[in-house]
């Protein structure tokens, strides 16, 4: 006999096995927890067992003091039997205050390439200088949408064969993944997405998490370095994130603002570009 579907439910997990899982990853005992709310231990302990229903006030709380992500914070809240908190960013993306902030940042950012970035690469927004400069190296228009840049980067029919120091930077950016995943926690999506990137052919040494470590003593940043026309234009990243999110989707979208790494690589960049003005760095 076949189940009538209207009557299946959304098998969730427990909000006891969803507090143990972030106190874990925050390497937080029940005492440290209560410590932090101002909740009792034996008080933490029924909530995680399930002996004690918490109030709404108190499942934010301790979503607090766990740092809890704010799209996981929905999942905590629907454990716990209340309405998510935050709408997701399907539901209408950044506010218009923050798109503004951003779009504005784009602009300001020419002649030097701005990507707006999700929390899994996604390339979601770019200044027209993005555009212009990748696709000197790839038909962007033959790449799937929503195109990801770590992708573009790690795919040998992408970014990687102008990459002089493809090595280097894979292993640098494989950091970042790690480093800036939102919360400081990979999610399922993000481990695909590390899996996909290793099928790639693997720079020397591999692509393991134990080797995406940066080791560079001669600059203080990785530089993504181009084979441009004959010249090696050679890039760094700055990332801007809202301070305060109050919505997933402005928690989860950064700005990558990318500039030459010095004079030299400045004139190669606006001679690759065929740009004929001084730009201040």
């Amino acid at each position: 006999m076949t189940a009538d579907p209207q009557t299946i439910s959304v098998l969730r997990p427990a909000l006891g096995d969803l507090l143990r899982h972030w106190r874990t990853v925050r390497g937080k005992s029940q005492l440290d927890l209560a410590l932090d709310t101002g909740i009792s231990q034996k008080h933490v302990s029924f909530v995680e067992t399930g002996r004690s229903t918490p109030s709404r006030q108190m499942v934010i709380d301790l979503s607090d003091a766990l740092s809890v992500p704010l799209r996981d914070r929905n999942d905590i809240m629907l454990a716990a039997g209340y309405a998510p908190l935050y709408a997701y960013p399907e539901a209408g993306g950044l506010s218009p205050e923050i798109d503004r902030a951003v779009q504005r940042m784009l602009a300001q950012q020419e002649p030097f390439p701005a990507l707006i970035l999700d929390r899994h690469w996604n390339v979601i927004g770019s200044n027209e200088a993005s555009a212009k400069f990748f696709g000197k190296f790839v038909d962007l228009e033959s790449r799937q949408r929503p195109r990801n840049l770590l992708h573009l980067v790690f795919d040998p029919e992408g970014l990687r064969p102008f990459l002089v120091n493809f090595d280097e930077a894979a292993r640098s950016l494989l950091w970042r993944v790690k480093r800036e995943a939102v919360g400081g926690v990979l999610d399922a999506a993000s481990r695909t997405l590390l899996d996909e990137l290793a099928a790639y052919a693997a720079p020397s040494g591999g692509l393991t998490e134990t080797s995406a470590h940066p080791q560079n003593g001669h600059m203080p940043v990785i530089p993504l370095k181009f084979q441009a026309g004959g010249r090696v234009v050679s890039m760094f990243s700055l990332i801007t994130t809202v301070g305060t999110p109050q919505t997933i989707a402005t928690e989860e979208t950064r700005l990558e603002c990318m500039f030459p790494t010095d004079d030299a690589a400045q004139a190669a960049y606006l001679e690759f570009m065929n740009i004929r003005q001084t730009v201040q760095t």
